[in-house]
């Protein structure tokens, strides 16, 4: 408890300082004036219309992601597993990219229709994982599980670049920027087409806490106590690629949040899900805020894409894991 007290209290200033951050700076009385209607018209476009919605977008694209890599983590029991390195991300990145790479106007997009398409790239992907990891004598493998996520990754990977060689000069630079993990949705109508797939899906599977503490005893034991493994293994990883899939189509490639999240969280409150899936949400959403503030601060005016912060971040630590784990 005292860990998510914490938590939510760098949230929150972290929520603070980047209102207050960007080219055009908002001291913070004026920060103040705003919130309670006396701001200028100018400032409250600013805020109100621009770097809110961008903020509230880390906020759920973290809790997301971290809660989806919590829950690959928890049902492959393997330590690596994280959306991204699986190839989840990829899938769901492919099927946005195909479609905006044919729709005549990005711009114009229907951006509900973007967490659909994302999900069927990503469904498609993770059956195809568990598909190639799966054993009817063993279960799921989490070696195999591993290997040939990053396997697909590469491949779905490769194609994305391969199909951004027929794209115009508009829409490559757009796709460039979606790849290397830039929050391109920054306006209400994204947080709005993201806000259902968080609100369902966030208390489904904090509901499914304990059913993953049976699930990470093993297989056998876990059928010994009368628990449907193969049926809530499929239930918990169609919530982790909703989650995933959803984040990705309006955050861009952000990979290693649902990778270092739920490994803090383990460090901070242990492996019993009831608190790591919420610490999880609560590390990755200050993850996300904190590497988009920086992104936009660090080289003003130009921005650095979040996930390329988060990357510079995540990289080193997963060489740290695998370094430090038996696969």
């Amino acid at each position: 408890m005292k860990a998510m007290v914490i938590l939510g209290l760098l949230i929150m200033i972290s929520f603070v300082v980047s209102m207050n951050t960007g080219y055009t700076r908002v001291p913070p009385i004026d920060l103040l004036k705003v919130i309670l209607g006396q701001g200028s018209a100018e400032q409250n476009l600013i805020l109100f219309e621009f770097r809110l919605p961008r903020i509230v977008i880390s906020v759920l694209i973290g809790a997301g992601l971290a809660v989806s890599g919590c829950v690959l983590q928890g049902i492959s029991r393997n330590a690596l597993a994280d959306p991204g390195i699986l190839g989840i991300n990829a899938g769901a990145g492919l099927v946005v990219m195909l479609f905006i790479s044919f729709y005549p106007n990005t711009s114009a997009a229907p951006v509900a229709l973007l967490p659909i398409l994302a999900f069927v790239g990503g469904s498609l992907i993770a059956a195809l994982i568990y598909g190639l990891a799966y054993k009817r004598s063993e279960g799921l493998i989490p070696i195999r599980l591993l290997m040939s996520g990053i396997a697909v990754a590469s491949a779905v990977s490769s194609a994305m670049i391969v199909l951004t060689i027929r794209l115009s000069p508009q829409k490559f630079r757009f796709v460039a920027s979606w790849l290397a993990g830039s929050i391109w949705g920054t306006d209400w109508t994204f947080v709005l087409s993201l806000l259902p797939w968080i609100v369902v899906l966030l208390p489904f599977v904090f509901f499914k806490a304990s059913t993953m503490n049976v699930l990470s005893l093993g297989d056998q034991l876990a059928r010994g106590l009368g628990t449907s493994v193969t049926r809530e293994q499929k239930l918990l990883l169609a919530a982790a690629v909703g989650l995933a899939a959803s984040c990705v189509a309006v955050s861009g490639g952000i990979g290693f949040v649902g990778l270092i999240a739920p490994h803090l969280g383990r460090r901070l409150v242990g492996s019993m899900h009831q608190f790591l899936l919420p610490i999880s949400a609560l590390i990755g959403s200050l993850l996300v805020i904190v590497a988009d503030t920086i992104g936009r601060w660090i080289v003003q005016p130009v921005e650095i894409p979040t996930g390329i912060v988060i990357a510079v971040i995540g990289a080193p630590y997963f060489l740290y894991l695998l370094s430090r784990t038996k696969v």
